[in-house]
């Protein structure tokens, strides 16, 4: 629809009809025909909205039912319409011309109606308006009758008209000598039927003479009091006022227009009019909007009411509901392709409707109670905050209709019965039956209390008796809620029933639907600051005058859903009373500016109200309260199963609730009061026929902002806070109020670093509030600050080791709180032994006797770091770190439970500060946790880093669950995993809240710290298996209390809690997390320089160890089988993720390396020059056929790639010096070697050189149940371990194993490797003091050896993949010199942008001179770490198990023999 342009309402005034059958003649006759024409053109000028040629019109219609605007050729109409005033000049001298001359108005109304038609057709005639009566006030029914056969005359007598078969417009404009025809009386009903059948006689008359004619019917009754109510000219006398003896309310008013609509279109529906072809009656209301009438500054003018009239008859009937509004800009509807016709009450498909209602008796709605505890109080309470529902000994309400009930009882389709005020049937104060037939607040009270009094009964308004204390008053606004509240204080005041000042009152206030309906027609007065002050009088009333009182502050309804309702025109709906008791949301379109603001003024009520009693300005008193309950805050509209609004929840005016609606919104509201402040519902979806929510032990009183703990406090609810009968022995037996001693552990979060600093404040971060850390605060009190200790002060008021206040670790404040800002796992145990001195040294701590609570909480700040060097920071060292700190508290500290507490996922961290550059300093990312906040979104660094997280959580979980601390009864370690899954409050606008985070938005604050000390505490008590691992920020968290039946802090015991079985390791692969995988710009000229990815060739010479004999057992029972594919430092079978080997590491940088082998044929050996027995003299021989083989290999670029060459050697030698030292001596070891490595460094360039250290002798015991023969072992393999029980030869072995590794490192340094710049020989020391494996029970692990118990299994592969790898990439005279054989998946250290090459002497910042000093410092002292190495490891328990074994006799013998 487009704008239609208002005309001059000057201009219509003096319009005069130009038919043939108009000839007047006066003194102003010229001067009104010129500015009749000028009106015609101008109306003609103005920008016409419909396209009548797109409709593609041609043959006239033959029914009135599908007649169209182009058929009409004649407009005309009977009845006087009175003259309008307008605005602008108005000449009075003219008026008086014109006085006796109503018709000439008339002429107004027709002359634009026939304008538009004449779009249509262009042949339409000038419209005719007969005169009646001159003078005459009104349009009597003589009068209608004359205009009526004066029309038939003129129409007959007009040449210009086919009579016969011209279609013809005609209206019948009338109105009622007074407005009681719109009273609820049943006298002023019958009336109106009698003047609509004298109507009836003169349509009758029309359509005896009249053929092909569609007829209006137009009551202009409302249009004429308007235009009188503020004419000044006095041309006429005004209709009569009525005075109903009944109250006017707008209620009644829209009922009662509806309802003379109704009867006009059900009587002219039904009658004969309806039934024939050429001749059609329909009734076109033209109703004021019920506000505007009243309130508004002047009424429609004639081109208005043209269009109105024109709007009106292209609309089908039953849908003509749009009351006319002086504010609304002029607007012309088009007929549509699908409907391109006048409507008509059959090609509407109008049904008419009895008078009487068609719907059975609307079916009440009771609902099941179930609820077991319904006990009040043990004594009356004095304070609001543990009111409990069956204290309650009064109820009232406040509001509007919904609260009166107004059509909660209607039967469906009786309309006028909604002005029935039901108020027994009223959601929150209505007391007819009980709660199994009628579901209210009152009925659900009742079955807790059934003496409650104030609910209201039956029908009737706020002055009867049955209304008792709901004194809501129906068609209310906020700016009388003040009244309703005096006069409810007033009524109780005078109630003798009740005992004022003693009894418990629940007060239920409802507004602001009336409001937002009135409010776009002054939206000053309908601010939402004033609709919150208008609240504010009334609770100030109510808080002033009521003791003992729990105020229900019902949020305003979202009212939008009205709109799918109205517009559904498949729904039967009153729409005009829908659209006049609530215009303001019924009137605009969706996408205009108007509903716009509409929709946010409905938002702004509901924030103003929510910010209103959230100021808690009304929880000055302990009896008094006013509680915000939000389910109206989102209200979905109900549905039918075929998806169209579902009006059988409403009241048949499709606005007010009937008893369904109410009886589902009494159960949310029920809801809300027993849900937290701050976690209530607030939505309402009134499909879903919910139960009644049933107060429990945890949640037993009406909640209110101090019971919901709100704020920074918390309300202890437990009853038995009673220690043990005495001190218990067994931790697994350890009562809340045995807790003597709490002490924590930890970096800033628990320092308390920010906690109570204030927004902006980025400076006073560094402020350790102690005093309110979660876990070993003791600031003022539970009722004010909620920490562990704080909680654990309700059970033991002697509790000791808190902190208070703020300083550092070294202030008195601090006491047993030893948590140290950015402590990493490192720390830890520092933290540990400081913590230990400090209990055993403290005079308030009985360090023996007293029970103790400790809590840890780490790893925040190495995930910060961990990109800085990310070996430092692997998951392996935070799990050696952790369980070396565990293991000081475990082994020093009696009495103990100790609380392992998750760190916050760093994701959280990064949605905070990132997505709040305006709030969080974004400038110090790099600075406050560079690792987690710098990585870009979908980043590898980012991957990283949540892989990193999830590791360190592993590892804890790990640490816990091994049972480790679970060895001795009075000390154990529970994992606390609230904090594993954290969810981020988020605002309306997307954003996360920051409103939980000190300034720098990492940290928490006190409202953080809140939450986490009530998790904890729930945690403590939660059994293992079942404990929570969410923590929702904005979540209300029960405080949890021990009970009868489980009154101790629970362990794996006392849960009755089996640590899960380590499940069955499938493979033996490795996680791979670097992200500096890339080659370098260009291929390196200098092996100092040489990354990872620049590997292309693989290559290894050695022994049985290099080419994995035994590595996997044998389907041939061949335990000599070479696994090659696995072998540690060449073997490529499958991936990194099943098998750990250095070229499957080396392929995740590139993954076309060369050389590697597979399998274990010799055919697929690839560059693996290893032979099984090979000793150093071989080395030389096993150099020139790998470079033959490079040679001879196509795919190699001898010349351009480079290529790493891994050689162990050694062995054999050490095992077989006994038998011959001078061909075994260490000169000749190294001496073989060293021309192994001159053939390479003369034949190959681009080459790095792993020398790998020989190993001290591992794998010749006596494995468990004789499973290894070891006699014969050393009898054919390793002749020197014959002596093993010769301290002598022993100690020279030691000796002669030193001189081989001490010599090998030594040729790394020669000269000539490192002068050469393509060329590096880096000895790689992880075997120096190998460690004997052992496993969960001490014993030696044979799952790292093969089944001949002297070769490494694929276990033992990987680990030494894995320990070559990382010596690789730590620098030279830095390296691990020990491999303590434990298997994780994430041991693997990767290459860092500052340090991103393989390390040589060089890059290692070693030089020459400085190397030797270097290896003099490091490899002398080899000879005592050899004597603690693996050899004195296995010889020590081969010689235990072969004493103790021999004792049952000879071991059998064994004829495989075997050699490294």
């Amino acid at each position: 629809m487009e704008p239609w342009p208002g005309v001059s309402l000057v201009g219509l005034l003096l319009l005069l009809g130009q038919g043939p059958s108009q000839t007047h003649s006066s003194s102003g006759e010229s001067t009104v025909a010129r500015q009749t024409q000028q009106v015609l053109q101008t109306l003609k000028s103005f920008p016409f909205p419909c396209k009548p040629k797109k409709l593609g019109w041609s043959v006239p219609s033959k029914s009135v039912h599908s007649l169209r605007p182009s058929d009409i050729k004649h407009v005309a109409a009977i009845g006087n319409l009175e003259t309008f005033p307008g605005s602008g000049m108005v000449d009075v001298e003219k008026l008086q011309s014109i006085e006796n001359e109503p018709q000439h108005v008339c002429m107004g109304v027709m002359t634009v109606l026939s304008d538009i038609i004449r779009h249509y057709n262009p042949s339409v005639l000038m419209p005719t308006c007969s005169p009646g009566r001159s003078g005459a006030a009104h349009s009597t029914d003589e009068d209608l009758w004359i205009q009526a056969k004066e029309l038939v005359r003129s129409l007959k007598e007009n040449p210009q008209l086919d009579y016969e078969n011209d279609w013809k417009l005609i209206t019948m404009f009338f109105s009622n000598p007074s407005q009681c025809h719109l009273c609820p009386s049943d006298e002023q009903k019958r009336q109106l039927m009698r003047h609509m059948e004298k109507l009836s006689g003169i349509l009758d008359y029309l359509h005896q003479e009249v053929p092909r004619a569609f007829v209006n019917v137009v009551d202009l009754s409302e249009v004429l009091t308007m235009a009188h109510q503020h004419q000044e000219t006095g041309l006429s006398p005004a209709p009569q006022l009525c005075n109903c003896s009944e109250d006017s309310t707008k209620l009644s008013k829209a009922i009662m227009q509806w309802s003379y609509q109704d009867s006009w279109e059900n009587l002219l529906a039904s009658s004969k009019f309806n039934k024939h072809e050429s001749f059609a009656v329909v009734f076109q209301p033209f109703f004021y909007e019920i506000e505007s009438a009243s309130e508004k500054s002047s009424p429609q003018d004639p081109t208005t009411l043209a269009l109105r009239l024109w709007n009106s008859m292209i609309e089908p009937v039953g849908r003509k509901d749009e009351p006319l509004d002086g504010t609304e800009q002029k607007t012309m509807k088009c007929p549509s392709q699908e409907s391109p016709y006048l409507f008509t009450y059959r090609n509407s498909n109008y049904q008419a409707k009895r008078l009487k209602p068609i719907g059975k008796l609307q079916v009440r709605e009771g609902t099941v109670f179930s609820c077991s505890d319904k006990d009040p109080s043990d004594t009356v309470p004095t304070t609001v905050h543990r009111l409990r529902p069956a204290d309650i000994k009064v109820i009232g309400a406040l509001g509007d209709s919904i609260t009166a009930g107004n059509g909660a009882g209607s039967r469906p389709g009786d309309v006028l019965d909604v002005l029935t005020q039901y108020r027994g049937l009223s959601w929150s104060v209505g007391g007819d039956e009980d709660i199994r037939t009628v579901t209210t607040l009152s009925n659900i009270l009742r079955e807790f209390n059934p003496s409650l009094k104030g609910f209201s009964v039956g029908t009737g308004k706020e002055n009867t008796v049955k209304a008792s204390f709901n004194q809501a008053v129906a068609g209310a606004k906020s700016d009388g809620l003040a009244a309703q509240a005096q006069k409810l204080v007033s009524l109780m005041k005078a109630d003798k029933t009740i005992n004022f000042q003693e009894d418990w009152k629940i007060i239920t206030v409802f507004i602001g639907g009336n409001d937002l309906c009135s409010s776009c027609n002054n939206r000053v007065y309908f601010s939402p600051q004033n609709f919150t002050e208008n609240i504010k009088k009334a609770l100030d009333i109510l808080h002033a005058e009521l003791p003992r009182t729990f105020v229900n502050m019902v949020e305003m309804i979202e009212i939008i859903a009205l709109r799918e309702l109205y517009k559904e025109t498949q729904v039967s709906c009153p729409r005009l009373i829908l659209r006049n008791l609530c215009p303001c949301v019924l009137k605009f379109d969706d996408n205009s500016a108007e509903f716009a603001a509409l929709v946010e003024r409905n938002r702004q009520y509901q924030k103003e109200t929510e910010k209103l009693i959230e100021s808690r300005r009304y929880d000055t008193r302990d009896d008094f309260t006013v509680v915000l309950q939000p389910f109206f805050e989102n209200v979905a509209m109900p549905r039918t199963p075929e998806g169209l609004p579902d009006s059988s929840f409403f009241a048949p005016d499709c606005f007010h609730f009937n008893v369904k609606a109410h009886a589902r919104s009494a159960i949310a509201l029920w809801k809300n009061m027993l849900e937290p402040v701050g976690h209530k519902t607030r939505q309402q979806n009134f499909e879903d026929k919910a139960p009644i929510v049933c107060p429990n032990q945890t949640l037993p009183f009406l909640s209110t902002y101090k019971n919901s703990n709100q704020g920074y406090g918390t309300l202890m609810l437990c009853k038995d806070k009673a220690p043990s009968a005495s001190p218990p022995t067994s931790v697994h037996a350890l009562r809340p109020a045995d807790i003597q001693v709490v002490a924590a552990l930890g970096d800033s979060l628990t320092a308390g670093n920010g906690i109570s600093s204030q927004e902006g404040d980025l400076s006073d971060v560094a402020t350790q509030y102690r005093g309110l850390s979660y876990s070993a605060g003791g600031d003022e009190s539970l009722e004010n600050v909620t920490t562990l200790p704080n909680i654990l002060r309700e059970f033991n008021g002697n509790l000791t080791g808190y902190a208070v206040g703020t300083g550092d670790i070294n202030s008195t404040n601090a006491f047993l709180n030893q948590a140290v800002p950015r402590a990493k796992a490192e720390n830890l145990a520092s933290q540990v032994q400081t913590l230990v001195q400090r209990m055993k040294s403290d005079h308030r701590v009985n360090f023996r006797q007293d029970w103790k609570v400790i809590t840890v909480m780490i790893g925040a700040s190495d995930l910060c770091d961990f990109c800085t060097d990310s070996n430092l920071y692997s998951a392996a060292n935070f799990f050696d770190h952790l369980r070396n700190a565990l293991d000081i508290l475990h082994r020093e500290v009696p009495r103990a439970l100790v609380n392992l507490v998750d760190f916050m996922n760093p994701g959280i961290i990064r949605q905070v500060f990132l997505k709040n550059p305006d709030k969080c300093p974004v400038h110090q990312a790099s600075v406050l946790c560079n690792c987690v906040l710098t990585p870009g979104k979908n980043s590898p660094e980012l991957a990283r880093l949540e892989a990193f997280a999830q590791s360190y959580q592993s590892s804890m979980l790990q640490l816990v669950e091994s049972g480790r601390y679970d060895t001795r009864e009075d000390f154990s370690v529970v994992l606390q995993p609230f904090f594993l899954n954290t969810r981020l409050p988020v605002l309306e606008d997307g954003q996360p809240d920051t409103s939980f985070f000190a300034p720098d938005c990492i940290l928490p604050n006190q409202k953080f710290h809140s939450q986490l000390s009530r998790a904890l505490w729930v945690n403590m008590l939660e059994p293992l298996g079942k404990k929570t691992d969410t923590l929702d920020l904005k979540a209300f968290i029960a405080m949890a209390c021990p009970t009868q039946d489980e009154p101790f802090l629970r362990t794996f015991r006392n849960s009755n809690y089996t640590y899960p079985t380590k499940p069955a390791i499938e493979n033996w692969g490795s996680d791979f997390l670097c992200t500096e995988q890339s080659p370098s710009s260009s291929v390196p000229t200098s092996a100092h320089k040489l990354r990872p990815a620049d590997i292309k060739v693989v290559a290894a010479l050695g022994d049985a160890l290099t080419i994995a004999t035994g590595a996997r057992p044998s389907e041939t029972n061949n335990q000599n089988t070479p696994w090659r594919g696995l072998s540690w430092s060449i073997g490529g079978d499958g991936t990194l993720d099943t098998h750990t080997t250095l070229p499957n590491i080396l392929k995740k940088f590139n993954p076309s390396i060369l050389g590697f082998s597979t399998g274990t044929l010799e055919l697929t050996a690839g560059l693996n020059m290893a032979e099984e027995g090979a000793r150093a003299q071989d080395m030389p021989a096993q150099a020139r056929a790998l470079v033959e083989r490079m040679r001879s290999t196509p795919t190699i670029n001898l010349e351009e790639d480079w290529k790493l060459v891994t050689l162990f050697i050694g062995s054999n030698d050490l095992c077989h010096y006994c038998e011959n030292p001078e061909n075994y001596s260490t000169e000749e070891y190294v001496k073989h070697v060293q021309r192994a490595l001159d053939i390479l460094y003369e034949e190959l360039p681009r080459v790095f050189i792993n020398v790998v250290e020989v190993m001290e002798l591992a794998g010749l015991y006596q494995g468990e149940g004789r499973k290894c023969a070891m006699p014969l072992a050393v009898q054919n393999n390793c002749s020197c371990l014959k002596h093993f029980q010769s301290p002598t030869v022993m100690q020279k072995l030691k000796k002669v194993n030193w001189d081989l590794q001490s010599g090998l490192s030594a040729l790394s340094y020669q000269h000539q490797y490192v002068q050469r710049e393509d060329f590096a020989v880096v000895a790689q020391p992880f075997f120096r003091n190998t460690l004997v494996p052992l496993n969960e029970r001490g014993g030696m692990d044979l799952t790292f050896f093969s089944e001949d118990c002297l070769h490494f299994s694929e276990r033992g592969h990987a680990a030494m993949a894995i320990v070559l790898w990382n010596n690789m990439l730590e620098p030279v005279g830095r390296k691990t010199t020990s491999n303590n054989f434990t298997y994780s998946r994430t041991k693997l250290k990767c290459p860092s942008p500052e340090s991103p090459f393989l390390y040589t002497l060089r890059n290692s910042q070693l030089l020459p001179d400085q190397a030797e000093e270097t290896s003099k410092v490091l490899y002398w002292p080899v000879v005592v770490a050899a004597i603690g190495g693996l050899v004195v490891g296995i010889l020590g328990v081969m010689l235990w198990r072969t004493m103790r074994h021999s004792r049952k006799g000879d071991l059998p013998a064994n004829t495989n023999t075997a050699a490294f």
